[in-house]
């Protein structure tokens, strides 16, 4: 068995083989317009990595970097998912444990992301990972 990989996807066959774990986190989404709203996305500094085994994408992370005057430099991370059969064997703390080393070579003070509220298995994640819940995080539909 092959060892996991994590990549960065930049073609429309990559991207695009990320749907399918993407769409357990972002089921808005459809498939016919993901790769072009990735394409979007990544115009404006977004990029779009995966963790894949065997040929098969098992977890994707979509990230920013940006600052700003409360944190400094900041790896944002818009999107960590893994397939949902295949959580708990080591694939999302391989991937997290991927960004962070990511912010450091990106000379970040953090590494943030917004969880929604009702993702209770996700904050157990974070927290076993030594993120703290640091803000609330508000929204007015316009």
């Amino acid at each position: 068995m092959s060892m996991p990989s994590i990549q960065i996807a930049d073609s429309d066959e990559q991207i695009s083989r990320c749907f399918p774990v993407m769409q357990q986190l972002r089921p808005h989404v459809p498939e016919a317009a993901f790769v072009s709203k990735v394409k979007e996305q990544q115009r404006g500094g977004y990029v779009l990595a995966y963790l894949e085994e065997g040929g098969q994408v098992f977890s994707v992370a979509g990230y920013r970097l940006i600052e700003n005057l409360v944190s400094d430099k900041v790896l944002y991370v818009d999107d960590l998912v893994t397939l949902e059969e295949h959580r708990s064997r080591g694939y999302g703390k391989s991937i997290f444990d991927w960004l962070v080393q990511r912010a450091r070579q990106e000379g970040c003070s953090y590494l943030e992301l917004d969880s929604g509220v009702q993702r209770f298995h996700a904050h157990r994640f974070y927290l076993a990972n030594r993120m703290i819940i640091s803000a609330h995080h508000f929204r007015l539909k316009l």
